[in-house]
């Protein structure tokens, strides 16, 4: 392997895991979510401006999983919010606590593995 070569594979493994550690502080902020609030808000930030450093990375699909975790949990939470004077409100909310607990864990478990979150079909 030549000089440039062993400089670019330096450079890239350093990215990947500068965009790794991102990964794990967002994962960080939606847990922390729970007891803050705002921090959901600044992990799906943080994930927008770092969509484009994760492209063609087996971590896109982490940044992809957290996005989606924040509109979900937004969309579950407004509906749940509407529905509280009906009563069942309460129980979407819960619901969609639950299901980002469940989402934090399982990327977060995958990223330690360093595993894709969307498995690719696989062809016979």
């Amino acid at each position: 392997m030549s000089e440039i070569e062993r400089m670019e594979t330096t450079e890239n493994d350093d990215k990947l895991r500068r965009l790794k550690t991102v990964i794990n502080v967002v994962y960080i902020l939606q847990a922390v979510y729970f007891v803050f609030g705002i921090t959901l808000i600044i992990a799906v930030i943080i994930d927008y401006v770092k969509r484009g450093d994760a492209e063609n990375t087996w971590m896109a699909s982490h940044i992809k999983w957290q996005i989606r975790s924040f509109w979900y949990t937004v969309l579950w939470s407004v509906l749940g919010g509407i529905l509280i004077p009906v009563g069942i409100g309460f129980v979407i909310l819960a619901a969609a606590n639950i299901w980002l607990i469940y989402r934090i864990v399982k990327g977060w478990l995958k990223l330690i593995d360093k595993e894709e979150l969307y498995q690719k079909p696989e062809l016979h």
